[in-house]
């Protein structure tokens, strides 16, 4: 059975530290039998944040078309899970992946329940772990679960020759896509023999009269 992982490289440098640890989980994953697709989306012009528009809602896509959300979204609908990755700006992800993974995962309707999702963060110093969550959000409201490993993701470093003395880092990084690729042939074969868990849906708590 093949398998696939769509992986973004959120950062604006297509070789620097991000691109590094995604590397070493890409590289993981291959000796685990699973195929991957890396998609740049931290280069070039800015993805637009979601403007609460409604497009999508009933046309199926988002209503910005020069960016790659819409192309990205065909792809994870085939996919079985989804690799994040992102430097880190002001202890936050890059502002670029934040807008785009914000239409993504609103315009792509369609269940992502039980893709596995894993998120990947790298910085100089400090913010990692607050970058690392806010990525994990998207995963956690969506029925995903979340491929961890031996440590938090992420990698230290100014550059990537930097990323390269992260023993440690890059270690975690290679745990994680084993672990990332344990959890899609065990989803798949839970699949078979027992059926996916039903997925209650139509409740949707709101108080519009202010009670």
């Amino acid at each position: 059975m093949a398998y696939k992982v769509i992986v973004l490289n959120g950062s604006p440098r297509e070789k620097g530290c991000t691109a590094r640890a995604l590397e070493e989980v890409i590289n993981t994953l291959h000796a685990e039998g699973i195929e991957t697709e890396l998609v740049q989306v931290g280069k070039g012009g800015c993805a637009h944040g979601c403007m609460a528009c409604g497009f999508c809602g009933k046309n199926g896509r988002c209503v910005f078309t020069d960016d790659k959300v819409n192309e990205v979204a065909e792809k994870l609908r085939g996919a079985d899970g989804l690799l994040v990755g992102s430097p880190v700006y002001y202890g936050s992800p890059n502002g670029t992946v934040l807008s785009f993974l914000d239409r993504l995962f609103y315009s792509a309707s369609y269940s992502k329940h039980l893709k596995v999702g894993a998120a990947v963060v790298s910085c100089r110093r400090g913010g990692n772990t607050a970058s690392f969550d806010v990525l994990n959000k998207y995963f956690s409201i969506s029925g995903m679960p979340i491929a961890t490993s031996t440590y938090w993701n992420q990698v230290h470093g100014f550059t990537a020759a930097d990323v390269e003395k992260d023993a440690e880092g890059l270690q975690t990084m290679r745990n994680l896509g084993r672990n990332m690729a344990f959890l899609i042939k065990a989803i798949a074969a839970g699949r078979e023999t027992m059926g996916a868990p039903e997925v209650e849906q139509g409740n949707f708590t709101s108080f519009p009269d202010g009670k």
